[in-house]
């Protein structure tokens, strides 16, 4: 029988131990219609969203701090993580949406299906944790944001940035596309922003490009292997993972093979545009990094405040510093909404709670928030660039244990059927999840041996 609708077993998606229990985002699931009989263009529009919110989280302001510190540091060197990352979220991304269509599941309520509680339980724990590091750079950077534009005090800055709880709850009831509107909105204004920055940077475009060549240096220096962690961390998040594999099924796609299969193509082209654009972000924050600072001397630029007061003498304009902070304000916000609907993924799908949407939210918001506002209070201004990387660091070492899972189940032609990834592309994930496992294991060594 069918989890959700109680049906006969869909033969496409055989092969997993059934659990009882209502889809994640249940408020929300197969909302969105998908128009049948219509131009191939107009079904594709339909799909357009899900890769957005899922990029919102590859430009939070845990990003801006770790781009920030490794352009400063090491100029241009580090933009070849950036874009290496940004490939492997792309490949991640894609086996997130390929198990959703395949399976009607999310990662999540994959995880509990497949694994016993001594597996599951521990892995919930490890996602809830990845979530509090990810809200802990969010609360941080909207916070800063709030700071740097209006004055507002950090601590009141972070009581605000709980409030976001509300706006998804008024949102989502008009509709889930209302969501994406705005999310998609404030994307346009942070590029917007950052354009304008780069204009007034110039940096040397020669040496940018030389930037997304790869050195052996990245991994024989522990301070730039930790950096280059943390941009890994920042860039692909497993929070991430779990929140597209959910969000992918607020479209009514059907339930036939071609239906599937023509799902399947128009996610994946959403989520990669949008990650091409994230990686456009990404790059842009660490090339301004190192045009205003690395090629003016100043290598030890890692708070955000102290990048936003130096850019107006820095580039000349006054408008710069301005600009930067509305950019890390929209970024802030709109990462704290996808945080939110994240940690709601994840605890409906690991613990399958049964409790109104409105206190559902509520509580994983809190579950979340609550730890990132006690950190962020106690440092308070000072420290919050160490805090922001670390929590990156904290995510690249969550990574595995979301990844491995993933690429598992979507290698499993008895769990995925007819839409199991390709030999091709499980060979290109598992070498993904090879080389995080290997880059963590390095980090850790180093850090036991005081590198």
């Amino acid at each position: 029988m069918d989890r959700i609708t109680g049906e006969a077993a869909d033969p496409v998606a055989g092969g997993w131990r059934r659990a009882r229990g209502e889809a994640a985002l249940s408020d929300v699931y197969r909302s969105i219609a998908i128009p049948r009989g219509r131009s191939g263009a107009r079904r594709f529009a339909a799909f357009l969203g899900p890769g957005y919110l899922v990029a919102v989280g590859y430009m939070d302001p845990g990003n801006w701090a770790t781009s920030i510190a490794g352009g400063s540091k090491f100029g241009y060197t580090l933009l070849v993580v950036a874009l290496v990352s940004n490939i492997m979220a792309i490949v991640l991304q894609s086996l997130c949406a390929r198990l959703a269509i395949a399976s009607g599941r999310d990662l999540a309520q994959a995880c509990r299906d497949a694994y016993p509680r001594w597996v599951a339980w521990p892995l919930w724990a490890l996602a809830e944790l990845a979530i509090v590091a990810t809200d802990l750079a969010e609360v941080i950077g909207t916070a800063i944001g709030l700071n740097l534009l209006f004055g507002i005090p950090l601590e009141i800055g972070v009581i605000i940035t709980a409030l976001d709880v509300f706006l998804i709850l008024y949102l989502q009831k008009m509709g889930f596309r209302y969501l994406e509107a705005l999310i998609v909105a404030l994307l346009a204004v942070i590029a917007v922003c950052f354009g304008v920055q780069i204009a007034l940077a110039d940096p040397q475009w020669g040496a940018v490009i030389r930037g997304f060549a790869p050195t052996t240096q990245i991994v024989t220096n522990p301070e730039m292997l930790y950096l280059a962690l943390g941009i890994l961390g920042a860039t692909v998040m497993p929070h991430n993972l779990y929140l597209h594999s959910a969000i992918v099924q607020t479209r009514d796609y059907g339930s036939s093979l071609p239906e599937k299969r023509e799902a399947l193509r128009f996610a994946t082209i959403d989520s990669t545009v949008a990650l091409m654009f994230a990686l456009t972000i990404n790059a842009s924050i660490l090339i301004l990094a190192a045009a205003a600072f690395h090629s003016t001397g100043r290598n030890e630029v890692a708070e955000l405040g102290d990048a936003h007061a130096l850019l107006a003498p820095l580039l000349g304009a006054a408008i710069a510093p301005t600009l930067f902070g509305i950019a890390l304000l929209c970024c802030g916000l709109n990462s704290t909404v996808t945080a939110t609907l994240a940690g709601q993924a994840v605890m409906e799908g690991f613990l399958d709670i049964r409790l109104p949407a409105w206190l559902r939210r509520l509580i994983t918001r809190l579950v979340a928030i609550v730890p990132a506002a006690i950190v962020t209070i106690w440092y308070g201004e000072s420290g919050t660039a160490r805090l922001l990387i670390l929590s990156q660091v904290v995510l690249s070492l969550q990574l595995s244990f979301a990844v491995i899972p993933l690429v598992m189940f979507t290698a499993s032609k008895a769990k995925m059927g007819a839409l199991v990834a390709p030999r091709w592309l499980v060979a290109f994930a598992s070498l993904i999840a090879a080389v995080i496992v290997a880059l963590n294991l390095k980090l850790l060594v180093d850090f036991a041996l005081g590198g």
